[in-house]
C-alpha cells in the first residue's frame, strides 16, 4: 500500500469478510431499512411530544426534519458507490478522515444502537401485555414481566441475526408489511371519520396552514421538534450496513437508503395528519400533546379510531400488535449493523479479530452479534431494572441523538472531501457527491449544538442531574468522550491501523458520467 497522503485505495486492501454476498435484493434492504426505524414505534412513542412542542405545525416539522436525513442518504448512496463496506462510517470516514476519526465513526454506531436497545425492549414487553388485554401489566413499564419478555425478545432476534441474514430479511417482510398495512387503515379510517363528521369532539379538519413553517412560534420551538424527529427518522442506514450481503453492493445499498427515507416522510407526515385531523391538539380528551397519552399516542388513538366492538376492537388489536412488531424488528435490525460494523473493524485491524469471526454455515458475524446481544441485555437490565421508575430511560434516548448526528454528520462531510476531487467537473459531482452530503452533515452537527444547549437546562429533561451534569448530556457526550478513550486505549494494540496515512480519495472514474456500474463493481470489489 502506497503511503501517498492523497492516493486513492480500493476496498481490496482490506481482508475478505466472508458474509454471504447476493443474499439481498433491492426490496430486501429497503424492507431492512424502514424497519430499523420501527416507523409505528417512533411514532407511538414521539408523535405526542412533537404536537406538544409545535402545535399544529407538526406536519411541515415532519417535513423539513426529513431534508438533512434525505442529504445524508444520498451522501451514503455515493460513498457506498466507491467502497461498499460493511463497516460504512467506520470505513468511509478512515478513508477520509484518517483512522482516529474513523475509529471513533464505528464507535458512534455501536453507542448509538446500544443506547435504543432498552426502550425497544420494553415497548416490545409491555405491548406484548397489551395485546392480550394484560392491561395492568401493559400499561405499568416497571414491571419485571415487561423486563423479563423484554429480554426474551432481544434474545431472539438476536438468535435470527445469528442464523442468517435471509432469515432475517423474510421475517422483517412480513413485520413491516403489518406495520405500515396498520398505518395506512389506521391514516385512512381516522381521516373518513373527520370527512364524514364522524370524529371526536376534539376533531378538526385538515388545513394547508399545517404546512406553513413560519407559523412555528419561533426558531427555538422549530429545533426542539426537530430534535424529537432526528430519533423516529435515525436507522435508516441498516440498509446499507448490509451491502456485502446484497446482489449489487456497488448500488442496491445506496438506492435502499434512499428510497427507505422517501417512504418513512411519506409514512410519518400521512399519520401526523390523521391522527392531528382526529385527535386535534391540547389538553382536552384525547387531543394530541395531551401529557396522559403522549408517551403512547397510538394505542389510545386506535381505540378511538377503530372503536371497541367487532371488527373495531380487531383492528385495535393489530394496532397494538403493528406497535410490537415495529419494536421487535427495530431490535433486531438494530444487531444488524452494530454486528457488521464491528466485523469491518475487525477486518481492518483495528479491534480484536474475535469481532471478525464468521459462522461456516450460516455466514454471519457470531462473536460480534452475541456480544451486540448480550451488552444489549446488560444495558436493558441496567436501565429497567435498577432504575425503578425510568426516568433515566427518557434521558437515555435524547441521549443518543448525539451519536447519530455525530456519524451521520461525519458520514456526510467525509462524501464531499473523499470525492474533493472530482467534485467541481460536473453539476452533478458538484450536487451529489459535494454540496448536498456537507449540507447534510453541517445540518446535523448544528441540530447536535443546538441539543446541548436544550439537553443542559434541567427542566428540558425526565432525570436530575448526575455528577452536576444533566443525563442526556452525560450519557450522550460522556458516550462519545468514552469512545474516545477507548480509541487511545487500542492505538499501542493496533498499531497498524492507527499508523494508516489520512486523506485518500475516490477514483476519478466512480463519478465520470460514461462509467458503466459494472467497472466500478470490478475496481471496488465487495470482499
Amino acid at each position: 500500500m502506497t503511503s501517498e497522503a492523497t492516493a486513492t485505495y480500493s476496498s481490496g486492501d482490506v481482508a475478505p469478510k466472508g458474509l454471504k454476498s447476493g443474499a439481498l435484493g433491492l426490496v430486501s434492504s429497503v424492507v431492512i431499512g424502514v424497519a430499523s426505524v420501527a416507523p409505528a414505534y417512533s411514532l407511538a412513542a414521539t408523535l405526542g411530544f412533537i404536537v406538544a412542542f409545535v402545535g399544529l405545525q407538526s406536519p411541515i416539522v415532519v417535513i423539513l426534519a426529513f431534508v438533512p436525513m434525505l442529504f445524508t442518504a444520498i451522501g451514503y448512496q455515493e460513498l457506498n458507490k466507491a467502497d461498499p463496506d460493511c463497516g460504512t462510517t467506520f470505513t468511509w470516514a478512515t478513508r477520509a478522515f484518517g483512522p482516529k476519526t474513523g475509529w471513533l465513526g464505528g464507535w458512534g454506531i455501536l453507542a448509538a444502537d446500544l443506547l435504543v436497545m432498552s426502550s425497544l425492549a420494553q415497548v416490545a414487553g409491555q405491548y406484548v401485555f397489551l395485546l392480550f388485554n394484560a392491561d395492568g401489566i401493559g400499561t405499568n413499564p416497571t414491571s419485571g414481566w415487561v423486563l423479563l419478555v423484554g429480554i426474551g425478545w432481544i434474545a431472539l432476534m438476536t438468535y435470527i441475526c445469528y442464523v442468517g441474514i435471509e432469515l432475517s430479511a423474510r421475517l422483517q417482510r412480513v413485520l413491516l408489511t403489518i406495520e405500515l398495512l396498520m398505518l395506512l387503515v389506521f391514516a385512512i379510517v381516522a381521516l373518513a371519520k373527520v370527512g364524514s363528521n364522524n370524529g371526536v369532539a376534539e376533531s378538526i379538519d385538515v388545513s394547508w396552514s399545517w404546512f406553513n413553517p413560519f407559523h412555528i412560534d419561533s426558531f427555538s420551538t422549530f429545533v426542539r421538534g426537530l430534535l424529537l424527529m432526528l430519533f423516529i427518522y435515525w436507522g435508516w442506514d441498516s440498509a446499507v450496513a448490509v451491502n456485502e450481503e446484497t446482489k449489487d453492493p456497488a448500488r442496491t445499498p445506496g438506492r435502499a437508503a434512499v428510497i427507505s427515507t422517501v417512504m418513512l416522510v411519506v409514512t410519518y407526515t400521512l399519520v401526523t395528519v390523521a391522527a392531528q385531523s382526529f385527535a386535534g391538539v391540547g389538553d382536552s380528551g384525547i387531543g394530541l400533546g395531551n401529557g396522559d397519552n403522549s408517551g403512547d399516542v397510538l394505542s389510545v388513538l386506535g381505540k378511538a379510531v377503530f372503536g371497541g366492538n367487532g371488527l373495531g376492537s380487531t383492528l385495535s388489536h393489530l394496532l397494538i400488535l403493528m406497535v410490537l412488531t415495529s419494536a421487535a424488528a427495530s431490535t433486531q435490525t438494530t444487531i444488524l449493523p452494530t454486528a457488521r460494523t464491528t466485523l469491518s473493524m475487525a477486518k481492518w485491524k483495528a479491534v480484536p479479530s474475535a469481532f471478525g469471526r464468521i459462522h461456516p454455515r450460516f455466514l454471519t458475524p457470531t462473536f460480534s452479534t452475541l456480544l451486540m446481544g448480550g451488552l444489549s441485555i446488560v444495558w436493558t437490565i441496567a436501565l429497567l431494572a435498577f432504575n425503578p421508575n425510568q426516568d433515566v430511560l427518557g434521558d437515555t434516548i435524547s441521549a443518543l441523538g448525539f451519536a447519530v448526528c455525530f456519524y451521520y454528520g461525519f458520514t456526510g462531510i467525509a462524501c464531499a472531501f473523499y470525492f474533493r476531487k472530482q467534485v467541481f467537473k460536473s453539476v452533478r459531482n458538484f450536487l451529489f457527491a459535494g454540496l448536498i452530503p456537507l449540507v447534510g452533515g453541517l445540518a446535523l452537527f448544528g441540530i447536535a449544538v443546538k441539543a446541548f444547549d436544550y439537553y443542559s437546562t434541567a427542566g428540558n429533561n425526565y432525570s436530575k442531574a448526575l455528577f452536576g451534569i444533566q443525563t442526556p448530556i452525560l450519557v450522550g457526550i460522556g458516550g462519545l468522550i468514552l469512545g474516545v478513550v477507548l480509541m487511545f486505549a487500542s492505538w499501542p494494540f493496533f498499531t497498524t491501523f492507527f499508523h494508516r496515512r489520512w486523506g485518500e480519495t475516490a477514483d476519478p472514474k466512480l463519478l465520470a458520467p460514461d462509467v458503466d456500474a459494472e467497472i466500478a463493481r470490478e475496481h471496488y470489489p465487495s470482499g
